[in-house]
């Protein structure tokens, strides 16, 4: 197909597909030809209602069986989940095409006289792109768990379940992106570099320039400069100009935790209603965004979703499909330690009013509820961030805040209504030594400000709640976490 040609200036034309000639020298000239192969996706070749000639796939082989007259192989390209069998000739056989290999394969797709399998590609070519070497981690036969993977971050892309875990990641972003554009929210780009601990944990990652020292009292960006920990009070700057807003993006904690449930870096949903003085108004979002965005995963990964719950997490698809199907219950912070007190169930941490609900109470309420997520409201006023609206209630002194509690996984989005009143807002911030600090946060209810609230919803958690998957490392390409940075 391709031509030789000197570096004299030769066009050669003949009228059909394109397609390039490639020779010695520094040109590449552009010409056609009539028998150009088109190149197909795995997904494509499977979903075809044609038979073609002249295909190409190219991806990975994920088994090979060899017969005295015919090879079989299997080739993924990542598209989807199932392969493509190749058919072809024992004559094209070679030792280095074995698992793992990387394959351009040409030849004509036909329909499949297995009834398990629609088409197949009887091969014509088949070129070893890349070889594997013959100690590679995974085995043709074997279903490796998610935790024998995970010592390799590099190469777990390869396997079934990561590869299905990765598509549906990807998928439910696009959801959660597609939820908030229907619904009138505007997407804004939030900084990574801060000089805010928008939580006031001080779980924070400083920011400083490599390879120079920086003179004592210094900093590169006038102020110290840290990872943000959350886009929130930047989405409350755009809450002042728009009605609705969110932000998807990574965000870090400086937490030196191994659990299944924490990450140093981790991606956050976040959104902010403006004129709202009601927590339905924004438990109405968090259970509407996760029951679309977890329709969508269902329906576009159908398969990989399967694969999850048949073989990785066996029994979940009926959890998923009960909190589909029933509204989330809400109880109050109140009414959630009176439940815990009068439980039989020994806690390591206490149950007392005030106390902040520790993951083993966050799963007891879950269950308790029909194991279903369960919105619990009105936390101790103590407990939350300044920022959280004041109930002004009494006996018990409370903030209006919320979490959604979901099976598996305990808090999967936390959220309030945000302190709108410049003289208590104020009061708070003096309290806690922030006035200075945050006196910009306090111009915001000076100029045109509302009533608004908002939350967040850790990304990995909802993967986490959907799939039910145990450990978050897990659900993300790349995990971070204290005493572990890998690649």
């Amino acid at each position: 197909m391709f031509q030789t040609i000197t570096k004299s200036l030769c066009v050669t034309t003949v009228a059909a597909s394109r397609c390039f000639c490639r020779y010695p020298g520094q040109y590449n000239i552009r010409h056609y030809c009539k028998k150009t192969p088109s190149r197909l996706w795995v997904s494509e070749a499977l979903s075809s209602s044609e038979l073609r000639e002249n295909i190409i796939i190219q991806g990975w082989v994920r088994s090979v069986r060899a017969q005295k007259a015919n090879l079989f192989l299997h080739v993924t390209d990542g598209s989807c989940l199932q392969p493509l069998q190749i058919v072809a000739s024992s004559e094209l056989n070679d030792p280095s095409l074995t698992f793992g290999s990387a394959v351009e394969v040409t030849g004509v797709l036909k329909r499949s006289p297995h009834p398990r399998q629609p088409v197949e590609l009887e091969a014509h070519h088949i070129n070893v792109v890349g070889k594997c070497n013959p100690v590679f981690p995974f085995k043709i036969k074997d279903r490796h768990s998610l935790e024998y993977i995970r010592q390799y971050p590099h190469l777990r892309c390869r396997t079934n379940a990561f590869g299905s875990l990765l598509r549906i990641r990807s998928e439910a972003a696009t959801a959660i992106h597609s939820y908030f554009k229907k619904n009138g929210f505007v997407n804004i780009h939030t900084p990574i570099i801060t000089s805010n601990d928008c939580e006031g944990a001080g779980e924070l990652f400083q920011v400083e320039p490599s390879g120079q020292k920086p003179k004592e009292d210094e900093n590169f960006f006038s102020v110290p400069a840290f990872l943000t920990v959350s886009g929130q009070l930047h989405l409350e700057v755009m809450s002042g100009a728009f009605s609705r807003v969110y932000t998807f993006g990574p965000t870090f904690r400086a937490e030196n935790s191994q659990s299944r449930r924490h990450l140093a870096e981790f991606y956050m949903v976040e959104a902010e209603v403006s004129f709202t003085q009601s927590l339905e108004d924004l438990t109405e979002v968090m259970e509407d965004m996760f029951k679309s965005a977890t329709e969508h995963v269902l329906a576009e990964c159908s398969e990989d979703v399967d694969l999850f719950h048949k073989y990785v997490t066996p029994g979940h698809r009926g959890t998923l499909d009960a909190m589909m199907t029933t509204s989330f219950p809400i109880i109050t912070y109140s009414e959630a330690i009176e439940i815990l007190s009068r439980s039989s169930q020994k806690f390591v941490f206490p149950t007392d009013w005030g106390c902040d609900l520790q993951t083993e109470h966050e799963k007891y309420l879950v269950n308790h509820c029909g194991n279903i997520p369960v919105f619990v409201t009105d936390y101790p006023y103590d407990l939350k961030p300044f920022y959280a609206r004041d109930n002004q209630d009494r006996p018990h002194h409370t903030a209006a805040a919320v979490d959604l509690l979901v099976p598996g996984v305990g808090e999967l989005c936390g959220g309030s209504l945000r302190e709108e009143r410049l003289d208590l807002l104020k009061n708070r911030l003096e309290q806690v030594g922030l006035e200075d600090a945050y006196s910009w946060y306090l111009d915001l209810r000076q100029f045109g400000s509302v009533p608004h609230g908002g939350f967040g919803m850790g990304f990995e958690r909802f993967l986490q709640c959907i799939l039910g998957v145990d450990n978050i490392k897990d659900v993300i390409p790349f995990p971070r976490f204290s005493n572990s940075c890998s690649l």
